[in-house]
């Protein structure tokens, strides 16, 4: 038999406890659960659904938005018109307002692209266009290029001539308006009817 030749073994001292004795039993220590997490995880899990199902009622228990009041073409263009006659004293403000409440008018309601295009561009599709009458398209024709000298060539138009241009666009705006039994249907029904 092996011994540990090289111990030393020391005497006890008097009222020393002997270091080689055996110690009492310790309480057992819990080792925690290696699903622990997974209970947390899952709590989380629920608690976020709940949250969202309560979120959902609450936003679904709010009063339904008004659907927005949509104003035809013709009247807003009416409307317009009727603020850029405020706008007389200054001849060159006032017929680039009335040129651009006409040309918006014009691609809203007839569908013809006016704005974003020079006035000859789009008087060369509004001659190929069947959508106006001949009458209406040499009205918009002149008043277009009345506003054009304003404001290009720098004319000064006297108030007699700016009130012309107003009461023209207006006339343009009300022989062009749908009539009451007319619903203004967008240009893709109209075509598709055709």
């Amino acid at each position: 038999m092996a011994s540990n030749g090289n111990a030393i073994l020391l005497p006890a001292q008097p009222g020393a406890t002997n270091a080689l004795d055996i110690r009492p039993l310790k309480a057992p220590v819990e080792i925690p659960s290696t699903y622990e997490w997974l209970w947390w995880v899952l709590g989380a899990i629920v608690a976020a659904a709940i949250a969202r199902c309560i979120w959902r009622k609450w936003r679904l228990k709010k009063p339904a938005l008004q659907p927005a009041v949509v104003i035809p073409p013709h009247r807003r263009a009416k409307d317009r018109l009727r603020i850029a006659s405020e706008l007389m004293s200054d001849p060159y403000k006032f017929c680039s307002l009335v040129s651009d409440v006409l040309r918006a008018y014009v691609e809203e309601r007839f569908d013809l692209h006016a704005p974003d295009r020079t006035t000859e561009e789009f008087m060369a599709e509004l001659r190929a266009s069947t959508r106006l009458r001949g009458d209406h398209k040499s009205l918009l024709e002149d008043f277009l290029s009345r506003c054009d000298l304003v404001k290009f060539a720098r004319f000064e138009p006297t108030q007699p001539e700016l009130q012309s241009l107003l009461d023209s666009a207006l006339r343009f705006v009300d022989e062009t308006a749908p009539d009451a039994g007319e619903t203004a249907q967008p240009l893709e029904q109209t075509k598709a009817a055709a």
